[in-house]
């Protein structure tokens, strides 16, 4: 009887043991690869950065649309701009003019 006893006593511990270090196991493994885990928060930051970074440049491009806009209003009005303006969108030049097209100008307005 006494080693019978011994073995339900250390089985009952060792159940236990086994018992924590299965939950131990189940909470780390969700807390690195889970939904809220370690991995999904990286992810989430380097997104928040990518976004940051593109309304940095909507910002900027956004700056410079109002500073055209503010130089063509009737308070500020720069006659280069209005000419360079007008004559790009009624595609006109004068007899005696060429232009040179900057493509990557052209690609900053659309």
């Amino acid at each position: 009887m006494g080693i019978w006893a011994y073995i339900v006593k250390k089985s009952k511990s060792s159940a236990v043991l086994v018992l924590l270090i299965l939950l131990s196991s189940y909470f780390t493994y969700f807390a690195v690869k889970g939904d809220r885990g370690y991995l999904k928060y990286l992810y989430l930051q380097n997104k928040v950065s990518e976004a940051e970074k593109m309304n940095a440049n909507y910002d900027k491009r956004r700056e410079e649309l109002e500073q055209k806009v503010k130089l063509l209003s009737t308070s500020s009005l720069d006659l280069d701009l209005l000419d360079e303006r007008a004559r790009a969108v009624l595609n006109m030049i004068g007899d005696n003019e060429f232009i040179i097209i900057d493509e990557e100008d052209d690609e900053n307005s659309d």
